[in-house]
């Protein structure tokens, strides 16, 4: 079978390549294709790869600024030539499964989510407190008109697979296509624990943008009066550096063995904002340690009340700073937390990605799943 996988772009380790990451390994020989690539941004496993990028590679600043350029994506896209495979896996939470199919060959997507800033999420992103009133103004039709395409192109899809099953909601919403859920991977036998006695502090690992609402945490921490110590970079960090007080620390990025590190010296770790899936609570509980989420999206699918953490009902922030002081004075079971993660181990999305795929092989030309 000669494989073609097509990823949005490749400018750092988040949870979406480290499900790439799983596939590649799995098939060495597979060509990649992707709208822009950093390099040295990923694993070597994927750097490995014969890596086909698109013509936006060459655009000015791409690699800082490559959202910007998010009108331009649907063309580039479209332009992969990809005869000559037998099967297109796609990763996508912009504009990869929108990739043209020569006739024959079968495409599988693994979604991570209709693209949020087209769909329901542009104020996050695009809104005139982001960007300023003029640009915003510009950009709502234009992402208005990205989501008409995005709607339209599904179909280019034989099969999707969906991160969590509020991925498929999502998916059927949008789509109108159904979906088989396959939980992303989290690598348990790097992520665990190691004796480390936990602090009475909070912790956040999380790119440093608007949806993700580090900002109800900070306020959490502070009515809770807990500490609260931040991993990750992005543009909203001079934001929230302005509104933290001395209790925060602002860690920035880190390699995955201080993320660790980090995990399991936390007293409880931080999810204020509704995420697809949400591959850190994963990562925090197989190092034994409790979460405290609101209680929408993926974190429902990943967090046990009362058991493995505590779902917050309301996204206010004292809401949340009661979910906070709930967990810090909870005796979770760090043995029970390890192995509720343990569902979501390399192994088992590896098993469910390779069968979805023979699966996907053997359906005959016009069908779709």
């Amino acid at each position: 079978m000669k494989l073609a996988i097509v990823h949005d772009w490749l400018t750092g380790m988040r949870g979406g390549e480290k499900c790439l990451e799983v596939l590649c390994a799995l098939y060495p020989e597979a060509d990649l294709f992707t709208l822009v690539h950093v390099p040295g941004s990923v694993s070597p496993v994927i750097e490995r790869r014969r890596i086909t990028t698109s013509f936006a590679q060459r655009l000015p600043s791409v690699d800082r600024f490559y959202r910007y350029y998010l009108p331009l994506f649907p063309f580039a896209i479209e332009r992969f030539d990809l005869h000559g495979y037998d099967l297109i896996v796609s990763f996508s939470h912009c504009v990869a499964k929108s990739v043209v199919r020569p006739p024959g060959t079968r495409h599988l997507c693994y979604c991570f989510t209709p693209m949020r800033y087209a769909w329901d999420q542009f104020d996050a992103y695009f809104g005139p407190e982001r960007v300023g009133r003029v640009a915003s103004a510009a950009l709502r039709p234009v992402m208005a008109g990205l989501a008409r395409w995005d709607r339209a192109t599904a179909g280019r899809v034989d099969r999707y697979l969906a991160i969590s099953q509020h991925v498929a909601n999502r998916i059927a919403s949008h789509y109108n296509r159904p979906s088989t859920v396959v939980y992303p991977p989290v690598d348990t036998t790097f992520y665990l624990p190691d004796g480390t006695r936990p602090g009475s502090h909070a912790l956040i690992v999380s790119a440093l943008v608007p949806y993700k609402r580090i900002e109800i945490a900070i306020d959490a921490c502070r009515r809770a009066g807990v500490p609260l110590r931040i991993v990750g970079a992005g543009p909203d960090r001079p934001r929230l550096e302005a509104a933290a007080g001395g209790d925060v620390t602002f860690l920035g990025r880190l390699p995955d063995e201080a993320v660790r590190d980090e995990y399991r010296r936390a007293g409880v770790v931080l999810l204020p904002g509704e995420e697809d899936f949400g591959i850190v609570p994963v990562e925090a509980q197989a190092c034994g340690r409790p979460v405290v989420a609101l209680g929408r999206g993926g974190a429902t699918e990943t967090v046990v009340d009362g058991v493995t953490g505590v779902l917050v009902a309301d996204d206010g922030p004292a809401a949340f700073a009661d979910g906070v002081r709930q967990a810090m004075r909870t005796s979770f079971d760090a043995s029970r937390i390890r192995a509720h993660a343990e569902r979501f181990a390399r192994e088992r999305y590896a098993a469910a990605l390779a069968a979805a795929m023979q699966e996907t092989m053997a359906m005959s030309p016009g069908d779709a799943w």
